[in-house]
């Protein structure tokens, strides 16, 4: 078996939103050699009714193997179809299954992305259906979200921050964006990938701009994102707005997990806009 890197992490995240319920979750699962870590938050509108990180967990060698935790996940179909739970004891959390509705977006190695963030993978649109608990009373979802698998080995002496943007449009449409901000850089430096997925096909657009206007603490409140797919036309436009977020302190690390209502062509939906960033 070939040997892994130090730090070398693979790590699979599920994000939903279902605006009739008013429901919008997210749960990560990693698996690294100093064992499994888990993160999963949900909110009911725009009160957090659970924030959930722990780490430490025993070491798997999947996330199928996985026995101890707060989430839980399994492939049923490679590239196809997941399930995700996620119980935080208190009666929160949720039991869903997830189809694709998209091909993979895939960060390739040999990019910049992959240079500094040290991470490969890929994102999918995703149809969402099942269980969401709040207080213990459920709801039915049925909804759009996304599902994304990476692993590397991030450094983060090197890293400024990471974000995550995504729009889910409905009908395997939507975007997919990313971006790794090294250290000490300006905020007007990063490395971006962004895809613009329509019908269930991802293109990757060459040239994109993300604007953000944030909050006095720093959170992400409003954006804006062009996508140039031709240089010869105007670009296709989303603007986006804060439906829910909250803050997780994870150490080295502060996480600002948030869901946008978006607006793209017309049309509206939902999404992420999480950001990863260094303290201190």
């Amino acid at each position: 078996m070939q040997s892994r890197p130090a730090g070398f992490a693979d790590a699979v995240t599920v994000a939903f939103g279902d605006p009739a319920q008013r429901v919008y979750g997210l749960a990560r699962l990693g698996v690294s050699d100093e064992g499994v870590s888990v993160l999963a938050v949900l909110f009911d509108g725009a009160e957090t009714v659970a924030a959930h990180a722990e780490g430490g967990l025993p070491t798997a060698a999947r996330w199928e193997d996985v026995t101890e935790g707060a989430v839980r996940h399994a492939v049923i179909e490679p590239l196809r179809a997941w399930t995700i739970a996620f119980d935080d004891g208190e009666g929160n959390g949720f039991d869903l299954r997830l189809q694709a509705t998209s091909l993979p977006a895939e960060t390739q190695a040999g990019t910049e992305p992959e240079r500094i963030g040290g991470m490969v993978g890929y994102e999918q649109l995703c149809a969402v259906e099942g269980v969401v608990r709040v207080g213990g009373q459920e709801r039915a979802v049925h909804c759009a979200g996304q599902r994304g698998h990476g692993w590397g080995a991030p450094d983060w002496n090197r890293i400024e921050l990471a974000r995550t943007v995504s729009a889910w449009l409905g009908d395997g449409s939507g975007v997919l964006l990313t971006g790794i901000r090294p250290a000490g850089a300006t905020p007007d430096i990063e490395a971006t990938s962004a895809f613009l997925v329509r019908e269930g096909e991802a293109a990757e657009i060459e040239t994109t701009y993300l604007s953000t206007t944030f909050d006095a603490e720093g959170r992400q409140r409003r954006a804006g994102i062009e996508l140039w797919t031709d240089p010869e036309r105007w670009p296709d436009r989303a603007a986006g707005d804060l439906i829910c977020g909250s803050s997780l302190d994870l150490g080295r690390l502060r996480y600002d997990c948030a869901f946008f209502g978006w607006r793209m062509e017309g049309r509206t939906g939902v999404g992420r806009y999480d950001i990863l960033r260094r303290v201190g």
